[in-house]
């Protein structure tokens, strides 16, 4: 780690794709928890994260499609903010653009909403969310390349999409002179490796210079010791959920061979792959952020070990297609 002028060591930082941001390698999510915290605990996280260099955030609107919660987790994140006294440029914020009721909610419309909730008006970057069935994805790009255009924010990326539908919006924003996704989020874990280690994202990653951020890492709190969640956590793509909960004393075991907690295997397993550069996670009280950033550690003394270490605990190969998106196995 890098050290500022105030002497707090900083984590590092990476690019998220050839041409897209520059970020740190830990940022903070936002479904489920900032309304599971007292205000004061959240505010000195938040000035404890960015004091750290911890200064990404993921959060969304969440009120389309199975998000459907009318969640308050944004607006609180927005109070958060301005209690811990941050300024707008000391922090990047990654925004989401729903797909599940697009285009009769248009990005324009979702990106405003969205932003005044929080308190702000503009994000850094947004990632396009998931969808099922049909999509007009040249609609998609010139919608978020105009949303670029507008300063509301710099550059966009996808979220669990199939590597041939990003291939199809990469190359057509190029051929019309807009702005390309420069990175996709993916369901990235110990456990679920086909999609963003298979062949067809690999050809992006490494031909188109594409980037990943790395999201349900811990798959709901499973991979960090918490086998039976009580909060609504993501879905469960192969219906390989309870094959997780059962090899969690395996990735016990192989933690402790490091000297690690599960969840700082878990992290760093994701950050050893050629293009992450970014690995979301929920942290809802001080010593779980604090364990996180032990990856960092763990990754500088063993992270070549690491694959070999968990190489049985690959579980949704051969459930899960490489070409597919999340939704389908």
């Amino acid at each position: 780690m890098t050290t500022d002028q105030g002497n707090e060591p900083q984590v590092p930082r990476r690019r998220l794709g050839a041409a897209g941001p520059e970020v740190p390698v830990f940022g903070l999510g936002s479904w489920n928890t900032w309304d599971r915290m007292e205000t004061d605990d959240a505010v000195e996280l938040v000035r404890v994260a960015v004091g750290r260099g911890v200064n990404l955030f993921d959060v969304a609107h969440y009120n389309f499609g199975p998000h459907a919660e009318n969640a308050v987790t944004d607006i609180i994140f927005g109070k958060v903010v301005r209690e811990a006294g941050l300024r707008r440029e000391d922090y990047l914020l990654c925004g989401k653009l729903w797909l599940w009721d697009y285009p009769k909610v248009s990005f324009a419309e979702q990106i405003e909403v969205s932003l005044e909730r929080i308190g702000t008006d503009r994000a850094d970057f947004v990632v396009a969310g998931d969808f099922f069935g049909e999509l007009d994805i040249r609609s998609v790009v010139t919608d978020a390349s105009e949303l670029v255009r507008a300063g509301r924010f710099d550059a966009w990326g996808v979220n669990n999409w199939s590597a041939a539908d990003l291939w199809l919006a990469r190359d057509f924003a190029l051929a019309e002179g807009m702005t390309p996704p420069s990175f996709a989020q993916l369901k990235y874990s110990l456990a679920r490796r086909s999609v963003p280690e298979g062949e067809p994202y690999g050809r992006l990653f490494d031909e188109a210079g594409l980037g990943l951020q790395a999201s349900d890492v811990f798959e709901g709190g499973i991979l960090a010791g918490k086998l039976n969640p009580e909060r609504k956590i993501g879905a469960d793509p192969g219906g390989i959920r309870e094959r997780i909960r059962a090899a969690y004393p395996a990735v016990e075991r192989a933690a402790e061979r490091f000297g690690a907690t599960p969840a700082q295997l878990a992290i760093a397993y994701c950050l050893t792959h050629r293009a992450v550069g970014n690995v979301l996670f929920g942290a809802s009280r001080m010593s779980q952020f604090d364990d996180n950033l032990g990856a960092l550690d763990l990754l500088a003394r063993h992270g070549d070990e690491l694959r070999e270490a968990v190489a049985d605990l690959w579980i949704d190969r051969d459930v899960v297609r490489p070409e597919a998106s999340w939704g389908t196995d």
